[in-house]
């Protein structure tokens, strides 16, 4: 389907506005903005909390005035993720939205319809004189994909309605029930800089061309993780080169597969030669390992833009490696109750380095979907950065959405959509946070469903939205707010 014989024409048109928007997660000032004119232009009343979450309160149209008020609910920032070679600044410019063989994708940056078309199909509904709804809480959260501190921020007298619905998952005709929780550990390794060799050559090595992903719904794909690529690469080098590692960095959020990471290092002048056959080597060999999805590894070497100054000494270089090696990353263990579900694992995220403080920080992403389990396997990663000396500290744990099975709102939504589309839906938990494990946390009471158009790749300069499926989740919407009286 083409963008022009779509039939959720207001959908794309509030999505364009949006896209018009810079929106990073921590950055929300002007989107938030925006929405509370929206709402002024169309004389909603509206309210925001103290981080910006707002509220837009919509009006019943005429019969269902003496409904309960229905929640549609979205964030408003985006992961924003570009190519290498893209100039785009999200500070300031607009999402370039490109059509291509039936999808929407963005010009080599991260699209934004995670969750901008949630955003826009919310407002839509709002403001379409042929859509028959009840009163509308139309709640809008900040910071969801760093943190989930904008749902974690909502106070209990927010909004009134006890039926929720997230529009914020990837897979058209699948209702989510149920979620992951999570939490992060932050880990310090302190290491010892020494001054660089004026003898020694520095060249960075880059991991690129990865897949990445989200670090949840992706990750039971066994997708690359640049990171732990890097580690592996550099105790392949360090082994014959006796290297000093000057510099790391890796990765750019906790909930994306890092797709690119790198190491500058020193090394004798002598061994030139003998790095670049290993890395061709390694180059090989890591491609013939990895899965299709990661077909297009490379692993460059280059002249550093600036040589740096420091090195870490022969010790801490060595720690360094382990420990990168050493922490678990991806699926820890699948559910035993739901088929093809992953109960448990961890994202090593981000790789950066501290030479004023003396520290290589990593950054970890754990979930699980039972609380247990999620202390399990933070434990062992504390457990093993204490090994390697380092200093771990967790953060930003939030909670997890357990399944109602027998939920009003899920059996009345079924039974919409299969008169809509002729099928059944898809029920299903997911291995990623949603906001509707806070929200379910705050509110107490709250039936709630979560649905969303099919989005692939997303959190990567690869997302992009099925324009099909934006139209069959408009008319699903459509036919069901009436019934929810």
């Amino acid at each position: 389907m083409k963008l022009s014989d779509a039939k959720a024409q207001n959908v794309w048109d509030i999505f364009r506005r949006i896209s018009q928007i810079p929106r990073p997660s921590k950055h929300e000032e002007q989107i938030c903005q925006w929405l509370k004119d929206f709402a002024n232009k169309h004389r909603f009343k509206w309210q925001s909390d103290h981080v910006n979450n707002i509220v837009i309160h919509v009006p019943a149209t005429p019969g269902m005035e003496n409904s309960l008020p229905v929640t549609l609910q979205g964030h408003v920032d985006m992961v924003c993720e570009k190519t290498p070679d893209s100039t785009h600044d999200f500070s300031k410019d607009p999402i370039t939205i490109i059509e291509k063989d039936g999808w929407a994708t963005a010009d080599k940056t991260t699209l934004g319809a995670d969750n901008g078309i949630g955003v826009a199909i919310s407002l839509a509904l709002a403001t379409d004189d042929t859509v028959k709804h009840p009163p509308l809480e139309l709640l809008f959260t900040v910071d969801e994909e760093t943190g989930l501190t904008g749902a974690a921020e909502l106070q209990a007298n927010f909004i009134k309605g006890r039926k929720l619905i997230n529009i914020d998952t990837e897979d058209e005709g699948v209702f989510t029930i149920g979620c992951a929780g999570g939490i992060q550990t932050e880990i310090a390794l302190p290491v010892n800089f020494v001054s660089a060799d004026p003898k020694a050559v520095q060249m960075t090595i880059e991991i690129d061309g990865l897949a990445g992903g989200h670090s949840g719904v992706n990750i039971h794909e066994q997708r690359a993780n640049a990171i732990k690529l890097l580690g592996r690469v550099l105790s392949s080098i360090n082994d014959e080169l006796n290297i000093n590692i000057c510099h790391l960095q890796g990765g750019s959020a906790h909930n994306a597969i890092p797709r690119n990471a790198s190491a500058m290092i020193a090394f004798a002048e002598d061994q030139k030669y003998a790095l670049d056959k290993k890395i061709n080597d390694l180059q090989t060999s890591l491609a013939n390992e990895l899965g299709p999805r990661d077909s297009k590894l490379k692993i460059l070497v280059h002249d550093p833009s600036t040589p740096s100054e420091k090195t870490l000494d022969t010790d801490s270089t060595k720690s360094t490696i382990d420990l990168i090696i050493a922490l678990p990353d991806g699926v820890d263990r699948y559910s035993f109750d739901v088929e093809g579900l992953v109960e448990t694992s961890n994202n090593i995220a981000t790789l950066s380095t501290d030479i004023e403080d003396g520290m290589i920080n990593i950054m970890s992403s754990q979930r699980s979907c039972i609380d247990s389990a999620l202390s399990r396997i933070t434990g062992r990663i504390e457990a093993t950065a204490k090994l390697a000396g380092a200093n771990p500290v967790t953060n930003g744990k939030y909670p997890g959405w357990e399944p109602n099975p027998d939920s009003d709102l899920l059996n009345i939504s079924r039974e919409v959509y299969k008169k809509v589309r002729g099928k059944e839906t898809k029920i299903e938990a997911i291995h990623a946070g949603l906001e509707c494990g806070l929200l379910g946390e705050k509110f107490e009471g709250m039936d709630m469903i979560s649905i969303g158009a099919t989005i692939e790749n997303p959190h990567s300069p690869q997302e992009r939205v099925n324009i099909e499926s934006v139209d069959h989740l408009w008319n699903f919407l459509k036919a069901l707010l009436p019934e929810l009286n």
